[in-house]
């Protein structure tokens, strides 16, 4: 490893956290170099829904590059682009009776929250975006002003504007509803906060530290920017694609945003896309107003539409979803109680987090979790909750041997912490 400490930047984050050579993957398993097997329960921070080198998906990439068709197309009409777009609207958009226009960005989650957050105030003509605690949206200037951890924020350089920043559901504990706060403010001429363009929220917040919000704050949020003439901007970069149970982390709360942004998981392989799903009537873009040379990645596209034909045409995959998280959950649960419930447990679906509540005992347990061939990445404002996020299609072998691996991590480096009696 001491060939990247001098040819990369120091930048780089997980070839540190886990400093090996991978050098096969498929499925839920990672291959070093010197063959030893590693549990992935990480899945690409969310961009390997479907696991490393799905073979179906796989089966729809290779086709398509022996055929010479199109793979970089800017955003020329494509075959690839159409299929994808007619498959989307008629699996996805349908059967949730939701209508959106497509816009494809550039290749990440943070270009697309640009998009939406520029297309926000050329609809509006407003500059201020409503944002919430804990909230994480990338890290280009403006996805960064819209995010809450000050470490991301220093890094930017500049004095970051535009933003005002909301409590986030259960921000100062189950008493307070934060909804109520938020729409005194909004609706209040004389408290300082400027009419927003757009309120952008994740229903689930995975880097701020799998914070979930209730079905009742979320439609309370969408019906605020409602009444304040704003749009309502769902991220749902890492907790789209079927991470949450159903394929839009919002479904459960019955929410039609105005605007949807999808990244990771959408191209349903690791390849690089990202997509606003916006609303007919907020489509305000000129011809060319907002470009991007990455934004007709048809290799992507290819495998998108694959990944939804292979797995949303039915509920079954939903449910198994649903019930892998339910089995995830009791355990963490179990292992919390193990320890006199010093521990909480949250999340949705097959996205839980373990807040450690301490990041030094978060850090040890990952590093632990590590050498025993467990892959588990740590969120929350200081890194102190453990992040779960395995791909929706592991074996339920494999992912109770990735628990077994935590537990046991945890309970050793509670042991090694533990003060002397």
């Amino acid at each position: 490893m001491q060939a990247f400490g001098t040819l990369e930047s120091n930048v780089r984050l997980y070839s540190r956290s886990f400093p090996t050579f991978f050098s096969r993957a498929r499925g839920s398993i990672m291959l070093t170099e010197d063959g030893r097997k590693v549990i992935d329960f990480f899945a690409g921070a969310g961009a390997l829904n479907y696991g490393h080198n799905n073979h179906g998906i796989k089966a729809a990439i290779t086709e398509y590059l022996a055929s010479d068709a199109v793979v970089h197309g800017l955003d020329m009409a494509t075959p690839a682009k159409l299929k994808f777009m007619e498959t989307f609207s008629s699996v996805i958009l349908r059967e949730r009776g939701l209508k959106y226009r497509f816009q494809f960005t550039g290749p990440t989650g943070a270009n697309a929250i640009e998009a939406a957050l520029k297309l926000s105030r050329k609809v509006t003509g407003r500059q201020n975006i409503i944002s919430f605690t804990h909230g994480y949206h990338g890290l280009s200037l403006g996805a960064v002003a819209a995010s809450g951890n000050r470490f991301h924020r220093k890094a930017s350089g500049v004095s970051l504007s535009g933003v005002t920043f909301m409590p986030y559901d259960g921000y100062f504990g189950p008493a307070v509803d934060t909804a109520d706060y938020m729409r005194k403010v909004l609706l209040d001429m004389g408290s300082g906060i400027d009419s927003p363009a757009a309120i952008l929220v994740e229903s689930v917040q995975g880097e701020g530290g799998i914070n979930v919000a209730n079905k009742e704050w979320l439609q309370s949020i969408q019906a605020i920017a409602k009444e304040t003439d704003a749009l309502f901007i769902v991220d749902d970069v890492q907790m789209g694609c079927g991470r949450t149970g159903e394929f839009f982390s919002f479904e459960f709360a019955g929410l039609s945003p105005d605007i949807v942004v999808l990244s990771k998981s959408v191209s349903g392989y690791g390849l690089p896309l990202s997509v606003l799903l916006i609303k007919e009537e907020v489509d305000a873009w000129q011809p060319g107003e907002h470009t991007g040379t990455f934004r007709g990645n048809n290799l992507a596209l290819v495998s998108a539409t694959a990944a939804i034909n292979i797995y949303w045409r039915n509920q079954i995959f939903s449910q198994s979803v649903h019930r892998t998280g339910e089995l995830m959950r009791r355990r963490l649960d179990a292992i919390s109680l193990k320890h006199g419930n010093s521990f909480a447990v949250r999340g949705r679906g097959m996205a839980l987090g373990f807040d450690c509540q301490m990041a030094e005992i978060a850090e040890a347990t990952a590093h632990t979790a590590f050498e025993k061939g467990l892959i588990i990445e740590r969120c929350g404002p200081v890194g102190q909750v453990i992040k779960f996020l395995p791909a929706l299609t592991i074996d339920s072998e494999t992912l109770i041997q990735g628990l077994e691996a935590f537990e046991e991590s945890l309970a050793e480096t509670l042991n090694k912490l533990a003060p002397l009696p």
